[in-house]
């Protein structure tokens, strides 16, 4: 197991290269225990998300087919709808998915072998550096980003109903399709995400080459580089659109609010407390916190001169946000892919 590891000879007086089919089967035999605890972590989930499903799709359907809102079966079908909330797992729980699968799956791909040094005895083989490496990363990037995939086609089966139309009469707020907690979660973008964090978790262990720190190391990656993509750069894909209108559809993502008096920037989001007293008092404008008096308070800024705007993103560009989403992190695993390859090759071992 100590054995220094040499270039591998290839041509007539040289060793064979292990073919790729041989080297797949290793890959299997060494992770399989791993793969197999991730699609049973994953398959539990789809069971769950299937169960509770059903339920609500069927509960939706009844809601949004009933007519005379106010009569006993309606309120009873509203009711059992909204019922069902309380087993809805939203962004905030199925967000670390993909982290959990790039630093469980990942970041242990190529540490665990480098920490023991049971590398050297692969290299020795006719694996060779790179064509070790490949045969790690490329088999079971296919393999997680497969399961990703067929999970995200679950989540926009399962979420449909909380996107789709005549929600309000079901008491509950019509979601937007771009909602940071949602969207990458849906459509390709889950896949290429589950992608990415697999390829920092490969090339933290290439570069750490101890598993616990790899993983640790992963996780922090991931969720910083998350988060700035949550919160500052997705909102900037295409330009927003800027309007005054009060009625914007439930299902826009506002990214911006703002005041303008005389065509000139006033005050953003909303004006101080006191001169909102002072301009609309509660007797002019009413009390509460209703749509209704939201929109008082906006008609009696605009008879004093003020404008209130927002930029907004429309829910039509969902899928334009995803394909753009799903390029550059495409981009990126390739690089960070590339970047373990160029690690492994290069480094003594």
């Amino acid at each position: 197991m100590s054995a220094l590891a040499g270039p591998v000879l290839e041509g007539p007086n040289g060793l064979r290269p292990v073919p790729w089919q041989r080297m797949a089967w290793v890959t299997w035999r060494q992770h399989r225990f791993a793969v197999a605890g991730m699609a049973l972590f994953l398959g539990g989930l789809a069971t769950y998300l299937w169960i509770i499903g059903r339920r609500l799709h069927h509960a939706y359907a009844a809601a949004i087919a009933c007519h005379s809102a106010s009569s006993v079966a309606c309120v009873d079908a509203i009711s059992e709808f909204n019922s069902l909330y309380r087993f809805f797992l939203g962004g905030y729980v199925l967000q670390p998915l993909p982290a959990l699968i790039g630093a469980f799956i990942g970041a242990p791909l190529l540490a665990r072998e480098l920490e023991t040094g049971t590398f050297r005895y692969a290299w020795t083989q006719g694996f060779g550096r790179w064509r070790w490496t490949l045969a790690k990363l490329i088999l079971l990037a296919l393999v997680v980003v497969a399961a990703a995939a067929a999970m995200s086609v679950l989540f926009s089966w399962y979420y449909r109903p909380y996107f789709g139309a005549g929600n309000s009469a079901l008491a509950l707020r019509a979601w937007s399709p771009l909602d940071a907690y949602l969207f990458d979660l849906r459509g390709t973008a889950f896949a290429a995400w589950t992608l990415v964090a697999f390829a920092i978790g490969a090339l933290a262990g290439a570069l750490i080459r101890q598993v616990v720190a790899a993983l640790a190391a992963t996780l922090a990656a991931y969720t910083a580089l998350a988060i700035a993509v949550g919160m500052f750069l997705r909102q900037h894909y295409l330009a927003p659109l800027a309007t005054t209108r009060l009625n914007l559809p439930s299902s826009a993502w506002i990214v911006g609010q703002w005041w303008t008096k005389d065509g000139t920037f006033a005050y953003a989001p909303w004006p101080p407390g006191d001169l909102a007293f002072r301009l609309c008092p509660p007797s002019v404008v009413g009390q509460g916190k209703s749509t209704s008096q939201f929109n008082a308070v906006i008609q009696c800024f605009n008879r004093h001169g003020y404008a209130f705007w927002h930029h907004y993103q429309p829910a039509s560009r969902f899928w334009t946000f995803q394909a753009i989403e799903s390029g550059w992190l495409l981009a990126l695993s390739a690089l960070l892919v590339a970047a373990t390859v160029w690690v492994v090759q290069h480094r003594a071992a």
